[in-house]
C-alpha cells in the first residue's frame, strides 16, 4: 500500500470524521483500525446528538455546537442516515434544564404532555443517526476525498508512527492501551432494535441519578432501544436478561412496543475519561495527535475535535506532510 502522510487509527465516528476533515483540506490520510467502521462502538451507538458523559464542559459545548451545525447540513441528504426529529427529554423528579438545552431551542413540556410517571420535561429538535448507515456514508466520502482504509492493528503506537510522519490517535477505549493512558475506561452499553410499531417522536428519561438508561429512538422501519451504562465492563456479548429488561423498561413507556419483534441487539464500549483528550506531541520528527476520550458522545464531538485535529496538524505538523 502507498505510504500516507496521514495514518488515523480507529474506525468509529471519531477516526473517520477526523479522517474526512483531513482528507477533504488536501492531506494523504489512511485509516488504520483492527475493527472495521460496522463493528466499531459508533456502530452500536442509538444515536442522537446529546453531550452524554463527557468533559470539560467549555470545550465540550463548543466542539458540540460545531458538530450540531454539521450534521443538521447533513440532515438534507437521505444517504447519510441523519433525520432531524422531534421529541422529548423527560424527568420522574423536578430538575432544571441541562445547559444545551438553549442550543437546541429545547422548550417545557406543558404537563399533560408528560408520560406516565414524570414530572418534568423538556421538547426540541435534534439530529437522530442511523449509525450503520452514516459511518458507511463517512467511508464513501473519505474515499471521494481520496482517503483509504485498511484493517490493522496496532499494539504500540511506535508502530504507527513508523508508517507516517503525522498519527492520529482515535482509538476509543482501546486507547487505555494503546496510549497507556489509565485515565480512560469502559462503560458498557447495550441496546436492543425491533421493529417500528410506528413510533416517529424520540424519547429519552432524564431522570437525575437514574439507576437505568431509558430512551426510544425510532427510525423509518426500526426502533432503537437503551440501554445500559456498566462502568469497567469490556464484555462485548449480550446480555439475554439486559436485552428483557430494557425492552420492560422502553415499553412502560411507551405500550404500543409491546409486541415490536427484537431484530438485534448490540453492544458498545463508551470510551470515558476524565475529559477529552485533544492534544499533540512531538516523537522525534513525527507529530502524535489525540482525539479520544469522548465517552457517550462521539458522535455529538466528532465534527467539532475533527476541525480542531486538522488545524493542529497545519499549525504543528508544518512542512512534516
Amino acid at each position: 500500500m502507498v505510504a500516507a502522510s496521514v495514518v488515523v487509527i480507529g474506525a468509529g465516528v471519531s477516526g473517520l470524521t477526523t479522517a474526512v476533515c483531513l482528507a477533504e483540506a488536501g492531506l494523504d490520510v489512511r485509516v488504520d483500525t483492527d475493527r472495521l467502521p460496522g463493528a466499531t462502538t459508533s456502530a452500536a451507538a442509538g444515536a442522537m446528538w446529546d453531550p452524554y458523559l463527557v468533559e470539560p464542559r467549555d470545550l465540550v459545548d463548543v466542539w458540540s455546537r460545531r458538530t450540531l451545525a454539521e450534521l443538521t447540513a447533513l440532515s438534507t441528504d437521505p444517504d447519510t442516515g441523519i433525520r432531524l426529529m422531534e421529541g422529548t427529554h423527560e424527568s420522574r423528579i423536578p430538575c432544571d434544564m441541562p445547559a444545551w438545552g438553549s442550543v437546541v431551542g429545547a422548550l417545557p413540556c406543558p404537563p399533560e404532555d408528560l408520560r406516565d410517571g414524570y414530572v418534568t420535561g423538556w421538547r426540541y429538535r435534534a439530529p437522530l443517526v442511523d449509525m450503520p448507515r452514516y459511518l458507511d456514508h463517512l467511508v464513501r466520502r473519505l474515499e471521494r476525498a481520496g482517503g483509504s482504509l485498511r484493517q490493522r492493528r496496532y499494539d504500540t503506537l511506535g508502530e504507527a508512527l513508523r508508517e507516517a510522519p503525522v498519527v492520529v490517535n482515535c482509538a476509543g477505549a482501546e486507547a487505555r492501551f494503546l496510549a497507556d493512558d489509565p485515565a480512560v475506561d469502559a462503560v458498557r452499553g447495550q441496546l436492543v432494535v425491533v421493529e417500528n410499531p410506528g413510533i416517529r417522536a424520540f424519547f429519552c428519561d432524564d431522570t437525575p441519578g437514574a439507576e437505568d438508561l431509558t430512551y426510544i429512538y425510532p427510525h423509518a422501519d426500526a426502533v432503537v432501544l437503551g440501554g445500559t451504562a456498566e462502568p469497567g465492563s469490556w464484555e462485548l456479548r449480550p446480555d439475554e436478561a439486559a436485552t428483557r429488561e430494557i425492552v420492560r423498561r422502553c415499553t412502560a413507556v411507551e405500550p404500543s412496543l409491546a409486541d415490536a419483534r427484537v431484530i438485534g441487539q448490540r453492544v458498545g464500549l463508551r470510551p470515558v475519561r476524565t475529559g477529552v483528550r485533544l492534544a499533540q506531541e512531538r516523537r522525534g520528527d513525527r507529530l502524535l495527535v489525540h482525539n479520544y476520550g469522548h465517552g457517550g458522545a462521539g458522535l455529538t464531538l466528532s465534527w467539532g475535535c475533527a476541525r480542531e485535529v486538522v488545524d493542529r496538524v497545519r499549525t504543528t505538523a508544518g512542512s512534516t506532510t
